[in-house]
């Protein structure tokens, strides 16, 4: 019995060790990847350009290998029409149907664009980090190019994090500007509200400082977005299906931090307590 209890108790050490020497090996990875990224676009300005094209516009056909822009334009349309038509239906029960500008204003530009962008960043571009340098490793390119005295992470995973921090600002932009729009057209043309108390109240709510944080908010989540989906296809093993598996892995992880860092951001920059300077509620 007491053997059996001394062997437990080591496979629970055990694997507690692991999983630590595991975080220690991701956080390492990500302090290295992000230092380097000051010095990636002056070291490799073709590869960083190249880079940013393959994300913004694509390389192939539009449906098979097709940028983000199109995809967080479509996105975006797509989820701030259904704000639009579920928000105005909301707001119609209480009788507050002119306020429908606030909530395009605010729910737009805090929550819905900056997620709706890193997802599309996730799905059409971290996965394809991911796949790029799985099949790197595991045919052993990047030991390749260690034998040949370049420096692997700098010049696979910062030079694409300096290359998603250049894209996503005019991505992110698109995408908030599809929101707004899809968001009036639904309220205004499809629900019929006056276009001019919409317009009102969305000017009034729609604070400078306001899109600057989502701003700041959609860089946050592309750096997060590139790194862990870089360290699931640079550590990838077990053939091209190990590749395939980490590039799930890694989905579904970055999908996690970015929700996760998408709540504590919007406490740390609009807290709990409402704030709308333009109505006097401070």
């Amino acid at each position: 019995m007491a053997d059996l209890l001394v062997r437990a108790a080591r496979r629970r050490t055990r694997g507690l060790f692991d999983l630590l020497v595991a975080w220690g090996v991701q956080v390492t990875f990500y302090f290295r990847a992000i230092a380097s990224v000051p010095f990636a676009p002056a070291r490799y300005r073709k590869h960083v350009a190249r880079l940013v094209a393959e994300i913004s516009f694509g390389s192939a056909s539009l449906l098979a290998g097709g940028g983000t822009i199109g995809v967080i334009f479509a996105m975006s349309f797509v989820a701030s029409t259904q704000v639009g038509l579920e928000g105005y239906r909301g707001l119609d029960l209480i009788g507050l149907t002119p306020m429908s500008g606030l909530m395009s204003a605010m729910v737009n530009t805090r929550e819905l664009a900056p997620l709706v962008a890193s997802i599309a960043l996730a799905a059409k571009v971290g996965t394809g980090f991911t796949a790029q340098l799985g099949a790197m490793r595991i045919s052993d390119e990047i030991d390749a190019l260690e034998s040949m005295a370049v420096r692997s992470l700098p010049f696979l995973v910062s030079t694409r994090m300096a290359a998603a921090f250049i894209s996503v600002v005019p991505l992110y932009l698109v995408g908030l500007f599809a929101s707004y729009i899809a968001t009036r057209v639904a309220v205004v043309n499809l629900q019929g509200q006056s276009g001019g108390t919409y317009d009102f109240y969305f000017q009034l709510l729609l604070a400078p400082s306001d899109v600057g944080l989502s701003l700041v908010k959609a860089v946050v989540f592309a750096m997060l977005v590139t790194l862990v989906h870089c360290f699931y296809g640079y550590y990838a093993t077990g053939g091209p299906e190990g590749v395939g598996r980490a590039a799930g892995r890694a989905l579904r992880t970055s999908i996690v931090a970015i929700t996760f860092v998408d709540m504590l951001l919007t406490l740390l920059f609009w807290g709990l307590s409402p704030s709308l300077p333009a109505l006097g509620v401070q």
